[in-house]
């Protein structure tokens, strides 16, 4: 067993974030969507810069839904509401440039090509892209996530309620947070370093900023995992006034690593706010953290990593790969033939099994779409089934 020590560093990013800020509005128009069209195709981008939001995409569906309202009203949820703060929803200039799904893709979503000769149901819908995906789970958590990701994400959601309560009444909408973890081996043993950025109002005083990020940080820590030796970087320039779209352009997908696993496993390289389930990227990669997670909690392994891939127009997986990093308590052949047994991982299957037809998707576009117990594919229901037919 190798008990070498070594670091590993995650980061979150908060709701102001610009990137974030496109992520949310991203997923706010596709939960006004899927609302009242269960059967629309969303493809859905955004991109924020000075004073102005562009919405663009691929949209095919029968209702209407107001989009400029939608993204307004995301905008000021997320705290940007006077110009003085870099950004203001009542008064943004708001584009707009949709098209329909292309008749391709649609052709091998809503028929794929293993219905004609299966006459299943489930194979009904194909993958609406070729790609991979990948899904994770560990046991270094009560959420059976990395440490640093996790830690990182409630840092910057900590921040959001200080912010949003007015108990730092300084703080704007834009930061982030980062975490490094020290391992022996595979075990967590101490929070190395924490980096802070915030955005604040003028004449903040530094020394309190810093005394007060401190103090937030250490209600979301663990105590046991702080030490004499933890460094803090709370603004290590010393000033963030100017940020969100002002300070640097946002768009949808560019935070795929906060979205997922913090970098702690691989990424299939899609990202997720905007897209309806039909679209693998999204429905396929939350099926495989619910496979994995299930596997953890089943004490089948302490770390698994799943990875699938698909075919366009095909509603079956095309591979399926596991790694249990030598940590599983049976082979990682076994695994694999198990996750097929119980997990129909066809796109309708998926949609059904994870009731993805809900609008339920703006919730996900910030603080990680894993790790968090209100999301159907973080149910540990199959655990004790998993268990039991290995015999273990």
């Amino acid at each position: 067993m190798n008990n070498e020590r070594r670091f590993f560093t995650s980061e979150s990013v908060t709701e102001g974030h610009p990137d974030k800020m496109c992520d949310q509005i991203s997923d706010a128009i596709l939960d006004s969507i899927i609302e009242k069209d269960k059967d629309a195709r969303v493809a859905c981008e955004v991109m924020c810069f000075t004073g102005t939001v562009l919405v663009a995409g691929e949209i095919t569906t029968h209702c209407y839904v107001d989009i400029p309202s939608i993204v307004r009203k995301t905008v000021i949820d997320i705290g940007y509401t006077r110009a003085k703060f870099g950004f203001d929803g009542n008064t943004c200039a708001v584009l707009t440039s949709i098209n329909e799904q292309s008749k391709d893709i649609a052709l091998g979503v809503d028929s794929s090509k293993e219905y004609k000769n299966s006459g299943e149901e489930k194979d009904r819908l194909g993958a609406g892209d070729q790609g991979m995906m990948f899904g994770f789970a560990c046991d270094e958590t009560p959420e059976l996530m990395p440490l640093a990701h996790i830690l990182a994400n409630k840092i910057c959601k900590r921040l959001a309620q200080a912010r949003k309560s007015g108990e730092l009444n300084y703080l704007r909408p834009d930061g982030k947070a980062q975490v490094t973890v020290e391992y022996q081996g595979d075990k967590p043993l101490r929070v190395d370093t924490v980096v802070v950025s915030v955005q604040h109002a003028p004449k903040t005083d530094k020394l309190s900023l810093e005394k007060d990020i401190k103090q937030l940080i250490k209600e979301v820590v663990p105590n046991f995992l702080l030490d004499e030796k933890t460094n803090y970087y709370i603004n290590p320039t010393g000033s963030f006034i100017i940020g969100g779209p002002l300070g640097d352009t946002g768009l949808t997908g560019r935070k795929i690593i906060v979205d997922t696993y913090g970098g702690y496993c691989p990424h299939g390289g899609g990202s997720f706010s905007g897209k309806d389930p039909t679209k693998v990227d999204r429905s396929a990669a939350y099926m495989c953290r619910y496979i994995c997670k299930n596997i953890v909690a089943a004490g089948l392994a302490k770390r698994v990593q799943l990875q699938v891939s698909y075919a366009i127009g095909m509603a079956k997986p095309i591979s399926i790969s596991i790694n249990s990093f030598n940590t599983g308590l049976i082979t990682d052949r076994e695994l694999e033939n198990l996750v097929v047994k119980n997990f129909d991982l066809r796109p309708k299957a998926i949609i059904e099994k994870l009731d993805l037809l809900n609008p339920i998707y703006k919730k996900t576009a910030c603080y990680g779409h894993f790790g968090r117990e209100e999301f159907p594919w973080e149910k540990t229901d199959m655990a004790q089934s998993l268990k039991k037919q290995t015999k273990i």
